[in-house]
């Protein structure tokens, strides 16, 4: 029997357990793969601790991997048993195998390996929607990217770098520092030694970003609104620092004229379509060596406990991917 990563009471990383689970064949418009990888992501974290709840308990997490498809469910078109696919947008991917939505499944091109596939589609996905639908980035722009040396900063710098933008990046240590400045970074700036917005003030010479893309939440409001020029743009798409409780409409009236919005992945892939043209995007500057995608930890997939120990450590960089 199959194994999976099982969670039956939110908590910290203890709370997960490697155990055999039944999967069962694919329902109708359902594929079921036998994964290779498995994407681990900041949500993912979200989903244990029960910041985010799951449907029921227990649960498995995971919503990123890439497989072998070995069953299709009735009313799939487009996929086949012993197609290579990707995912982004899943559920309960920290597993050997997996039953998954087919609408959510992508397939992954000659030229990009399973591992690479696992770590790209949520962090990829996001970083596209990102830099092309929520504010397209033009040759330019100044932008200023929050944890410039993580998962999705590592790719959207490189992305931003490679639309001609000038991309300025916050990181909290050295070593990060290093690895931004090699992955699209014009600027680095060190936010727990600098104060940021004032640092942005001096790069832009008292001009602003045109847009701000900020992951980090909590410590990083409101002094990113600072960082922005007349209706500038405030991103936000996650809280890894912890959620902004007490956003203040006023601000961005008092602060130029802002727009400010909180994007998901989800909603911009719920519609096949996009889904399709996102991940072609995507794909493209991959395949080109416009971006490449950082695998920088590889674990069993039995020791997501460490792994996910480490992540909220802040102690990663680039993407990790656990191996079934």
């Amino acid at each position: 029997m199959p194994k999976a990563i099982r969670v039956h009471e939110y908590g910290g990383p203890e709370v997960m357990r490697y155990e055999e689970v039944e999967v069962g064949a694919p329902g109708p418009g359902r594929i079921r793969v036998r994964q290779t990888a498995v994407g681990v992501n900041f949500i993912d974290i979200y989903f244990r601790s029960g910041l985010y709840k799951a449907p029921q308990l227990p649960f498995t997490p995971g919503n990123e991997g890439a497989g072998e498809v070995v069953a299709v469910g009735e009313g799939v078109s487009g996929l086949a048993v012993g197609d290579r696919v990707a995912y982004g947008s899943a559920s309960g991917t920290y597993a050997e195998e997996v039953v998954v939505e087919a609408r959510m499944a992508v397939k992954v091109p000659e030229g990009i390996d399973d591992a690479t596939a696992a770590a790209m589609m949520l962090k990829g996905l996001t970083a596209q929607y990102l830099l092309r639908r929520t504010y397209p980035v033009k040759a330019g722009d100044t932008i200023l990217f929050h944890a410039a040396a993580g998962g999705v900063g590592l790719i959207a710098t490189q992305w931003a770098k490679h639309l001609g933008a000038t991309v300025i990046g916050t990181v909290g240590s050295p070593d990060k520092a290093e690895l931004a400045r090699q992955n699209g970074c014009d600027h680095v700036i060190l936010y727990r030694d600098e104060d940021f917005a004032a640092r942005v003030k001096e790069i832009t010479d008292g001009k602003g970003c045109a847009v701000v893309y900020d992951g980090v939440g909590q410590a990083t409001y409101p002094a990113s609104l600072d960082c922005l020029r007349p209706f500038g743009m405030f991103v936000s798409f996650g809280n890894a620092s912890g959620v902004i409780s007490d956003f203040n409409l006023a601000l961005l009236g008092q602060k130029g004229s802002l727009y400010a919005t909180r994007p998901t992945l989800f909603t911009h892939v719920a519609d096949r379509a996009t889904l399709e043209a996102m991940a072609e995007d995507l794909f493209g500057v991959v395949t080109s060596g416009a971006v490449t995608i950082p695998v920088h930890s590889r674990a069993p997939l039995a020791d997501a406990v460490q792994v996910h120990r480490d992540l909220a450590g802040r102690q990663t960089t680039g993407a990790t991917v656990l191996l079934p």
